[in-house]
């Protein structure tokens, strides 16, 4: 069976993609399709507040596309520079906002130094309201902004004339459904039921429902181990049994 995977291809460099290497262990036949392009904004301000890692007591990350705007300000810096910033992560595992706002909360003391928040434009609002709730001082800044990739419209079109209609279609995030899921819905047409829509985690899974489309699975995490075994369950058949 096809799953289409509406996300980005990992580094050729790094290896085969991990979704895709998952999937392939359960016999599903993975596609990527890149949906979303980035723009880096505000690097210099970034830059500014990297060279003084005193005035905060970490770094709070949410999509490694704000990863990737630190990683392009410290190569601009001297290694004596990178070193005294270390970076060490924790909380890798939380896998939302919720559960990263309760980790932060559970470490950091009300009126501690701020947290450096990089983050996109279309960033959800429940991870500052919980700290600023909670008196932890975060600081936001936008490092990037979200935009439709300039193939996706082609690249889906050519996919679903290629590969017929997948047996499931995964969604990485809320963008992700508002750029994709009408063009999805219209390429499958009068089959559009027998797809079994995914989701990474509860915000994409909500931005899906929000659409008026009913979510098959969710990965217990967002990892490519707990989304293949999650849709690999969803797309077993179901056993029916009557009254003896």
């Amino acid at each position: 069976m096809k799953v289409l995977l509406l996300k980005d291809p990992k580094d050729k460099d790094s290896g085969p993609d991990p979704y895709v290497k998952e999937l392939g262990s359960y016999s599903l036949e993975a596609t990527l399709i890149p949906v979303l392009s980035f723009e880096f904004t505000s690097l210099e301000s970034l830059f500014e507040k990297l060279s003084h890692p005193e005035c905060y007591g970490g770094l709070v990350f949410t999509s490694p596309r704000a990863l990737e705007a630190i990683k392009i300000c410290l190569k601009e810096k001297s290694k004596k520079e990178v070193e005294e910033i270390g970076l060490v992560p924790q909380g890798e595992k939380a896998g939302n906002a919720e559960k990263l706002a309760e980790y932060i909360c559970s470490r950091e003391k009300p009126n501690s130094s701020a947290l450096l928040f990089p983050c996109g434009a279309l960033k959800r609002e429940v991870l500052p309201t919980v700290l600023r709730e909670k008196g932890i001082p975060l600081e936001s800044l936008t490092v990037y902004q979200t935009a439709q990739h300039p193939d996706l419209q082609e690249s889906l079109s050519s996919y679903f004339s290629q590969e017929g209609i997948p047996a499931s279609v995964v969604f990485f995030s809320p963008s992700g459904v508002k750029f994709c899921l009408q063009h999805i819905q219209k390429l499958s047409g009068d089959l559009i039921n027998q797809v079994k829509f995914a989701a990474i985690g509860p915000s994409t899974a909500e931005a899906l429902r929000g659409a008026g489309t009913a979510v098959s699975c969710t990965a217990g995490s967002p990892t490519a181990q707990e989304l293949a075994a999650a849709i690999h369950a969803a797309l077993q058949p179901r056993s029916c049994s009557g009254p003896r």
